[in-house]
């Protein structure tokens, strides 16, 4: 790299800045935010900053479910896009890489940019970038090659995809990243592809870890195509669902469920709500119903309150 580009690419960033693109242009939003919030310099010529392996090793257990569920999506993303010189990355919600898959062959060249378990790549330390950025605006994007804030990023091109947990909130980012100038867009948009679908799997598989004991439910997403996934438990309540099955049907993300009857939220049969059978889970639909009310549970059942209450003691239920 000549002692020109440094400058013309800090050049081109604070122009792009000074201009008032950040309004229209969500990438010199990112480079306003690394220059004017982080004071960074985008000539800056510093290595990446990395944890200590003790460290290293803390952020690894903070997400060891996320870790173990990314594993088989990992193999086979790598499996896929390896061949062609790129590495794949899983970062923590810090942006921080806890994992990676990559060739052997390469792994010198990617550790040199600091592509590699245990590097800061949030846009805090290291400005615009795709795993940085992707933690910050939370959905998938691309940043290639002069996309990136620092001069001594733009032979990257790194492609992030958020991963969403089991309550539906943000946990990580799985990135493809490589250094290569002969990548193209047609394949960037493929990498995009293939990043999407193994960080859908990710998910999946977190989600049914996290409700090993649930029955697991299929629901289709807004968009018509994508499927999210409801947990119902053995009282036909519902107690999880992932980020796309909350967006078509109308639950908030980011935080734990609200159990609720099964037939309310999916639809089709409801249970026959009396008490000669499936007591528990009965009692459990009356008050989700009523909304703790005992008094409005009991009349929807037919009882009396106090015929209720000893139901709700002798079940163990709270209300």
């Amino acid at each position: 790299m000549d002692g020109s580009m440094p400058r013309h690419h800090a050049a081109r960033v604070e122009a792009a800045i000074a201009s008032g693109q950040a309004a229209r242009s969500a990438l010199v939003a990112s480079w306003r935010r690394s220059s004017r919030l982080h004071h960074l310099d985008p000539g800056g010529c510093s290595a990446p900053l990395r944890l200590s392996d003790v460290e290293l090793r803390q952020a690894r257990e903070r997400i060891a479910p996320l870790l173990a569920a990314a594993q088989g999506a990992m193999d086979r993303l790598y499996q896929a896009v390896g061949a062609a010189g790129c590495c794949v990355l899983l970062a923590d919600g810090e942006g921080v890489p806890v994992d990676r898959r990559g060739t052997p062959a390469d792994d010198a060249t990617f550790q040199s940019w600091g592509l590699w378990t245990g590097a800061l790549w949030s846009e805090e330390h290291e400005g615009t970038n795709g795993i940085g950025t992707c933690v910050v605006e939370q959905r998938p994007l691309t940043i290639d090659r002069d996309q990136h804030f620092f001069t001594r990023n733009t032979l990257l091109s790194c492609t992030a995809v958020p991963i969403y947990d089991h309550e539906a909130a943000f946990a990580g980012v799985l990135d493809v990243s490589s250094c290569r100038a002969d990548r193209t867009d047609a394949f960037s948009n493929l990498i995009a592809l293939a990043a999407g679908e193994a960080a859908r799997r990710i998910e999946a598989d977190l989600f049914r870890r996290a409700f090993a004991d649930a029955r697991i439910v299929l629901t289709q997403g807004p968009d018509g195509q994508s499927v999210g996934l409801v947990a119902v438990d053995a009282d036909d309540l519902v107690i999880g669902a992932t980020r796309t099955a909350r967006a078509a049907l109308g639950i908030a993300p980011g935080r734990p469920l609200q159990p609720m009857p099964a037939a309310d939220l999916l639809g089709g049969e409801p249970a026959q709500d009396h008490l000669a059978g499936g007591q528990r889970a009965v009692l459990q639909r009356a008050l989700l119903r009523a909304g703790g009310n005992v008094s409005a549970a009991a009349k929807a059942l037919g009882v009396s309150r106090a015929t209720l209450h000893r139901k709700l003691k002798r079940f163990e239920l709270k209300h």
